[in-house]
């Protein structure tokens, strides 16, 4: 395993940003950018990239930045410093327990949509669809709504029917750039959704 130094942290930092804020796609990239140790030593947050460095390795260290973005945190390397660990803690203890969110989370919306399960994946006269607006008040997890889409694929719908061209984009762009890193087993949360569907309302 390549040792995390302050150099690899701005490498896999840089590239990480790019997926998440630009047109860059970290896969197919294999995490490469065109940064320099140069453009590392000229930094002007060098030394915080270097203390970053020293908390986790490179693995962790991925994550711990992939927590951070996907709260539109890491724009300034100093707040990853003083706030990361928290966000990095939350996201951890939903990963671990990603089974048990999902199971919940589509419990939760088959029970609210017990008349009518397409209801929550419908965009209505070009407004965001009921799903959106659960992932965005905290009560369905952004990793369930990922998940769900990668099983049932109604983003490219809702890119096509939701008419909001300024708040919906930026979560849209969020939902495609994440959806890569949730590592699950997609056949048991297909047989999770498909049993919850089957027993709900009974």
């Amino acid at each position: 395993m390549i040792e995390n130094t302050g150099f690899e942290t701005y490498k896999l930092y840089h590239a990480l940003k790019l997926h998440f804020t630009g047109s860059y796609d970290y896969f197919k990239y294999n995490g490469k950018s065109r940064v320099s140790y140069t453009n590392f030593t000229s930094s002007s947050g060098k030394y915080q990239f270097v203390k970053l460095s020293r908390k986790y390795n490179l693995e962790e260290m991925k994550n711990f930045l992939v927590a951070n973005f996907i709260e539109g945190k890491g724009d300034w390397i100093g707040d990853l410093l003083s706030e990361g660990d928290d966000r990095y803690l939350k996201w951890q203890k939903r990963i671990q327990s990603l089974t048990y969110t999902f199971t919940n989370d589509i419990q939760h919306i088959l029970e609210t949509y017990a008349d009518n399960r397409e209801a929550p994946f419908k965009v209505f006269k070009g407004q965001q669809p009921d799903l959106l607006g659960l992932v965005l008040r905290g009560k369905v997890a952004l990793e369930t709504l990922c998940i769900l889409d990668d099983i049932l694929n109604f983003l490219p719908r809702w890119k096509k029917e939701i008419t909001d061209d300024i708040i919906w984009p930026t979560h849209y762009r969020l939902f495609i750039k994440y959806k890569p890193f949730i590592e699950y087993d997609k056949e048991k949360f297909k047989n999770i959704l498909k049993e919850n569907i089957r027993t709900c309302g009974r």
